[in-house]
């Protein structure tokens, strides 16, 4: 019962940021997140500011995937795999949802080579969600 009380605590005001730090946070966030919404937005003009790769394997990909797409596994991103695109492109990586952490694994190695990235937050099981199809093939 304690515990309880202790997580319920958790939501209060004396647990809350002031809105200085929320700013700050939520700002962050979308400096390194994007949601299904805004990807798909920009992928109906047809040419997006940015490489979309699905960080699935090739399995997972060929099931469903967001039109448009690149499949790059996380495991095989490296600068030779990359070396066909811009050294400022910005890659919005994303896997299968919330439940799946390549997408944080592909954003930490693109990262660690320099690279502008941000994750799609939902993954496909987001997109669905949001009611857009997948690509298969």
């Amino acid at each position: 019962m304690t515990q309880l009380l202790n997580e319920a605590s958790l939501v209060s005001q004396e647990a809350a940021a002031d809105s200085t730090d929320a700013l700050r946070h939520f700002e962050r966030l979308l400096t390194l997140e994007t949601d299904c919404w805004d990807v798909h937005e920009a992928m109906k003009g047809g040419s997006p500011d940015f490489v979309l790769l699905d960080v699935r394997g090739p399995q997972s990909f060929q099931v469903g995937h967001l039109p448009g797409a690149t499949n790059l596994p996380h495991g095989k991103i490296n600068e030779r795999n990359l070396s066909s695109y811009a050294i400022d492109a910005l890659f919005v990586v994303y896997c299968s949802g919330p439940h799946c952490n390549g997408a944080d694994r592909a954003a930490a190695k693109l990262a660690r080579l320099g690279k502008k990235v941000k994750k799609m937050i939902g993954g496909t099981e987001g997109w669905k969600d949001e009611g857009f199809d997948l690509t298969t093939g």
